[in-house]
C-alpha cells in the first residue's frame, strides 16, 4: 500500500500500517520469503511485526484483516462494537481476483507469495484508486 501511495503521491496523506492478531513475531521483519517476493516487483518490505491493539480501532479509519479468524479476532477487541463497520476483509477491495480472503502463504511455496502479493497490489490499487477519486473506502451498504 505505501508502494502505491507513494506513486500516486498520497503518501503524505495516508497513514498505513501493519499489525498482526498475535503477537508471536513481534519486532520482527517479514517472513524471508514474501521479502525476496516483494523484492522482485520492487518493493521493499522494512517494517517491523506488532500485534494489533484496541487503540488501533480507534485511530485508523479502516482496518483490513485477510482471512475469516483474523476478522473474528479484531472484533473481539471492538468490546463496546463501536467500530465494526471499519473492520473488513481486504478481499472486499480486489476487482480482478474472487478471492474471499487472502490466503496464509506460510506453509506453502514460492507461489503461495505471489499469489499473496498479487491480492494485495488489486485491494491496495482499488483502496488508492477510490482515495484520488474522493470515494468513501467503507461501503456501508453491504449486508
Amino acid at each position: 500500500m505505501k508502494y502505491l501511495l507513494e506513486d500516486a503521491d498520497l503518501a503524505d496523506k495516508v497513514e498505513v500500517d501493519s499489525a498482526g492478531t498475535y503477537g508471536y513475531h513481534t519486532g520482527e521483519l517479514p517472513d524471508s520469503r514474501m521479502r525476496k517476493a516483494a523484492s522482485q516487483r520492487d518493493i521493499k518490505l522494512t517494517h517491523l511485526a506488532r500485534e494489533i491493539t484496541p487503540a488501533d480501532l480507534d485511530e485508523f479509519d479502516l482496518v483490513l484483516v485477510m482471512d475469516h479468524d483474523n476478522y473474528q479476532n479484531v472484533k473481539t477487541l471492538d468490546r463496546d462494537q463501536q467500530y465494526h463497520d471499519k473492520i473488513r476483509l481486504f478481499c472486499e477491495y480486489c476487482t480482478e481476483h474472487d478471492n474471499e480472503v487472502v490466503p496464509d502463504p506460510y506453509y506453502g511455496g514460492a507461489d503461495g507469495f505471489e499469489l499473496v502479493l498479487d491480492l494485495l497490489e488489486d485491494g491496495c490499487a482499488e483502496l488508492v484508486k477510490r482515495l484520488q477519486e474522493g470515494q468513501p473506502l467503507i461501503d456501508n451498504t453491504r449486508a
